[in-house]
């Protein structure tokens, strides 16, 4: 579990469906991803980080608000195959309802921080279809700088940014 001054980051699991599909269905928050979220789709998300949680320990997590619990999201660390490369990549979605006051960023803080504190991992990514200009400013706001960007068949192109561990020890 990892605590920010509004959120709690914590291991999600069956019990987030409901929350969890009202982001990952939402049309206008997959507008930037290949597809919208049904049901099946969800339930193999959350299987899949529950599954990450037990090979890599770590994977999305639930991003909770501190003071009831509300699971608003997800935001973690996952290894992503980026332009032919597997690289950790911090992800993130917030509920329209709760987008523009600052969760998304201060979840990925959240999880950069843990990141560069508990895996070896001297780079940390975050990758979006060039369109997705939200996801972009996010990358920004917890540090990275574009590093890339490549033409594919997913999202036409992508964009890449990254934070390395130097970058991060001067903005910490």
């Amino acid at each position: 579990m990892i605590e920010t001054q509004r959120l709690i980051l914590r291991e999600m699991n069956g019990d987030d469906y409901e929350a969890l599909y009202m982001v990952l269905a939402d049309t206008e928050i997959m507008q930037h991803y290949p597809y919208t979220f049904d049901e099946a789709r969800v339930r193999a998300w959350i299987d899949r980080n529950v599954n990450r949680y037990r090979v890599f320990g770590f994977g999305l997590w639930a991003v909770c608000l501190k003071d009831t619990g509300e699971m608003i999201g997800d935001c973690g660390l996952t290894m992503q195959d980026i332009g032919g490369v597997i690289c950790p990549e911090i992800g993130y979605h917030i509920r329209r309802d709760m987008q523009r006051r600052g969760y998304a960023k201060e979840a990925a803080c959240a999880v950069r921080d843990w990141a560069f504190g508990n895996t070896p991992f001297n780079v940390i990514y975050s990758y979006m279809k060039y369109t997705n200009t939200p996801s972009a400013m996010t990358a920004q706001s917890y540090g990275c700088k574009q590093v890339d960007e490549f033409r594919d068949d997913v999202n036409g192109i992508t964009k890449v940014f990254a934070v390395t561990r130097e970058e991060w020890e001067h903005i910490r």
